[in-house]
């Protein structure tokens, strides 16, 4: 797994796309948090704190993350070489994980340098330093659960398509889905009292009850097993092949 895992970071880094996507989510970020003027500017907003960061990096992650994972399955499709691999002495479980693990990475690179935006704030701050440490820690551990859900999706949409663009969609679909479409479900309230339970089947409740520095395992537990479907489904789908 670990040869699988070196692989997918030097075939990133060895192309523009590891830093693209690096490139792509902090120079966006940077536009709307200090550069545009409202709704998400940090300057204009006058409070201390990184809010408006963590409503807008789960919707960046939709796009970003499913640009990273298209080419895990679907490109090995494509050039042919996914039944070479199938056939090494090497557990179909490893080869996913190793792919799941490597795209994890590139996504963790991406997410470090805003690490940037805590010093900011705490310098900006009236006096330095009084910023909320428990939520925006708290916040930090919601994204990581949103990029191994996310991160899994993805992989799971690269291999329903050798076209890298129909498996980006796919996974963007997917990730929308997951992330806000059963709240958007439960607010046209089709379910009666059942909408509660139907908003907490997507990612958004649970990710906005950790981002308030509230955790609950059950949040922990809900992101690892939408992870761990997705990549059962990969595992199958391979199995199958």
């Amino acid at each position: 797994m670990i040869a699988i895992i070196k692989r997918e970071i030097n075939s990133f880094f060895a192309s523009p796309i590891g830093y693209l996507v690096i490139g792509i989510f902090l120079v966006v970020n940077g536009l709307f948090l200090w550069v545009f003027k409202e709704p998400f500017n940090i300057l204009d907003a006058g409070f201390a704190d990184l809010t408006f960061f963590f409503q807008l990096a789960p919707w960046i992650f939709i796009l970003l993350i499913p640009a990273v994972t298209m080419r895990s399955f679907s490109d090995e499709k494509k050039m042919g070489t996914l039944e070479l691999l199938l056939t090494k002495p090497i557990a179909i479980r490893s080869i996913v994980l190793g792919k799941y693990v490597g795209a994890f990475i590139l996504i963790l690179l991406a997410l470090i340098p805003t690490l940037l935006y805590v010093v900011t704030i705490s310098q900006l701050a009236q006096p330095s330093g009084n910023w909320d440490v428990g939520s925006t820690v708290g916040a930090y551990i919601g994204l990581l659960f949103l990029v191994t859900s996310y991160t899994a999706i993805g992989i799971f949409a690269s291999t329903l398509s050798e076209n890298q663009i129909v498996a980006f969609i796919i996974g963007v679909f997917l990730c929308f889905f997951m992330y806000y479409g059963f709240e958007g479900l439960a607010n046209y309230s089709l379910f009666g009292t059942h909408d509660y339970f139907i908003s907490k089947l997507g990612m958004q409740a649970h990710f906005n009850s950790i981002a308030r520095g509230v955790f609950d395992t059950r949040d922990g537990v809900y992101f690892f097993s939408i992870a761990l479907f997705f990549l059962g489904l990969t595992i199958f789908k391979l199995q199958k092949k």
